[in-house]
């Protein structure tokens, strides 16, 4: 027969640490209400290492009346490090204010149905990257006790806090920096990739809009971020000298296909990116960049966090992408 150990209690840490077990609920709590030493906090902490003590999640919700998750839905679309790594540096920033942060693998839901199953986990508060949540999505979180829903991305969603994106700036940023260099017939590289058009439009957008009435020809290029579709294209080279591959990942992909080609870069074909990896400057040529500012992760967390704390409060909105280029030598 198998023996199911006894889970420790407070009870358990109270008796080890010498203390009550509202002075356990306090510490683990992290209540700031009641002062307490220095010293008691470390022997709670210490009597729960021992025991293997965790609190429990939905008794500390139900004294609260919230929880205290975030959730931050998985992107539907590929994203690259650059965004990873924002999102990841977005965790530790709430983790700090004491919020759990869970990653929700929504493959294959979007919309309102997206929006149903994350509510039925009840964060306190929902992180929407892209733009894959309408009114009808935020209004169910809500009434699952959601008290913030935060969206990062080019529109802005009614009932939702936020954060917009604008990617017409990056494209602009890149045709401007393409013309300075004289160049005069500018591809700006479509992604084939399913989702990736809420940013490759606006940045084909900025583009055109960057260039109007100055003489110069801006063209979309389509490509597929596959070894064989940039040999193709690289192949069947329309007549362009520059081109905006969209972002560093497929700049280097096109780079190396318009080499094999026997294409000089930058002197038959100038080519910028945009995100500023580090393995555009280990190219050869150095890849030249559009450098993009995300949002501030403190920023973003402080908003979620006043949110929580006011539900009732207007929905803020604030546009927060920013870019520069930066100059190497496939310019």
């Amino acid at each position: 027969m198998v023996q199911i150990p006894n889970t420790p209690t407070s009870a358990d840490v109270a008796r080890l640490a010498g203390v009550s077990r509202a002075t356990v609920s306090y510490v683990l709590n992290k209540t700031d209400a009641v002062r307490i030493s220095d010293a008691t906090r470390q022997r709670v902490h210490e009597a729960a290492r021992e025991l293997g003590y965790v609190p429990h999640a939905a008794a500390r919700s139900l004294r609260a009346g919230h929880s205290r998750t975030v959730l931050m839905p998985a992107p539907a679309i590929p994203v690259g490090p650059l965004y990873s790594a924002f999102l990841n540096e977005v965790q530790g920033a709430l983790n700090r204010l004491d919020y759990t942060v869970v990653q929700y693998g929504s493959v294959g839901l979007h919309g309102d149905d997206a929006a149903r199953a994350w509510a039925e986990l009840r964060p306190v508060a929902v992180l929407v990257p892209g733009t894959g949540i309408g009114p009808r999505g935020v209004a169910v979180l809500k009434r699952s006790g959601a008290r913030a829903v935060v969206t990062l991305g080019p529109e802005r969603v009614e009932g939702a806090h936020a954060l917009l994106m604008d990617h017409d700036v990056v494209g602009r940023c890149a045709a401007a920096h393409l013309y300075e260099r004289g160049r005069r017939r500018i591809g700006v590289v479509i992604p084939e990739e399913p989702g990736l058009e809420v940013y490759s439009r606006p940045r084909l957008a900025g583009a055109r809009q960057a260039l109007r009435g100055t003489g110069a020809r801006v063209t979309g290029v389509p490509l597929a971020y596959t070894e064989r579709s940039a040999a193709e294209l690289a192949a069947n080279w329309p007549d362009l000298d520059a081109v905006f591959a969209y972002n560093d990942e497929y700049a280097m992909l096109l780079m190396r296909a318009l080499q094999d080609t026997g294409r000089r870069i930058p002197e038959d074909v100038a080519v910028v990116g945009a995100d500023d990896l580090m393995l555009g400057r280990l190219l050869r040529p150095r890849l030249s960049t559009v450098r993009i500012e995300l949002p501030s992760v403190r920023a973003l967390a402080a908003l979620v966090d006043r949110a929580v704390r006011d539900p009732g409060g207007e929905p803020e909105v604030h546009r927060v992408l920013g870019s520069s280029v930066v100059r190497r030598e496939s310019t």
